[in-house]
């Protein structure tokens, strides 16, 4: 008799264990996974917000992050506080690891802002005075892209064979008008225009002032290698929730989205 109700009560026990777990597993299933993700204010912002609508109908929420400079989203990422970054280029990414020795990989090519000049002062290059002060972005990256951009726009010419991601102004070689470069910070160079006669902005800073830059550069730059990406630390490069971000990042809906608002100053990859 004990033995046949020691029987009856561990079955009880493992019936409700049984119960127990299903139950938990359940809970588990219908919760929300959640990941954080690092943007620079405006489109870059702008797009993560239409994946994140994407991304809710799939259950994953998208918890935005916006930062209004280049090298605060990086530091976020690294000391846990992002999951992923979705703004930076592959010099760019690998010029910070390199200065702060950290392991930021990418997982996904996003989109191409092309970079334009812009002046409040003049509508056309040749209109820039002998010694007019020229804008430039003071992160080595967009310092070189830019003075690349000036030297497209025919206003200065570089030392033959410098580095396509490692120019200065030191490697200027023929500057006719004695142009003057102030160097800014890139998210600033919009801002300050009326205290420059112009300046290299990068589209996804001009769009957030509220310039357009097919109507508003008086030049733009005529292709660009400086395909964006989303980054994540080394260790998570192979978490499948970060590589679904990228699939719905990459998906025609965006690409729809970025064609109809961006008017073709951002360029996606796919």
């Amino acid at each position: 008799m004990k033995k046949k109700v020691s029987g009856i009560i561990l079955a009880a026990v493992l019936l409700a264990s049984l119960v127990g777990c299903g139950g938990k597993q359940e809970a588990s299933q219908g919760q929300e996974t959640t990941i954080k993700v690092g943007v620079t204010a405006g489109p870059h912002e702008e797009i993560i917000n239409k994946v994140k609508e994407l991304a809710a109908k799939q259950g994953i929420h998208v918890e935005t992050v916006v930062f209004n400079d280049y090298i605060t989203p990086n530091r976020a990422l690294t000391s846990g506080q992002l999951d992923v970054n979705s703004y930076q280029t592959i010099p760019f990414m690998d010029q910070y690891n390199k200065d702060h020795n950290t392991k930021i990989v990418p997982i996904g090519k996003t989109v191409t802002f092309l970079m334009g000049i812009y002046s409040k002062k003049y509508k056309k290059l040749e209109d820039l005075p002998e010694g007019a002060t020229l804008g430039l972005q003071n992160d080595p990256v967009n310092m070189s892209r830019a003075l690349h951009v000036y030297e497209q726009a025919g206003l200065i010419k570089l030392k033959p064979g410098v580095d396509v991601d490692k120019a200065t102004p030191a490697d200027i070689v023929e500057n006719p008008k004695n142009f003057k470069f102030k160097l800014l910070d890139a998210a600033l160079l919009a801002r300050t225009l009326n205290s420059l006669d112009a300046s290299t902005v990068n589209s996804n800073f001009a769009l957030k002032e509220g310039y357009k830059p097919k109507r508003d550069a008086i030049f733009m730059e005529n292709s660009s290698r400086y395909v964006n990406y989303i980054a994540t630390n080394e260790k998570d490069k192979d978490n499948p929730l970060y590589h679904k971000l990228v699939e719905l990042y990459r998906s025609d809906e965006v690409k729809k989205f970025i064609e109809e608002t961006y008017d073709g100053v951002i360029i996606t990859s796919w």
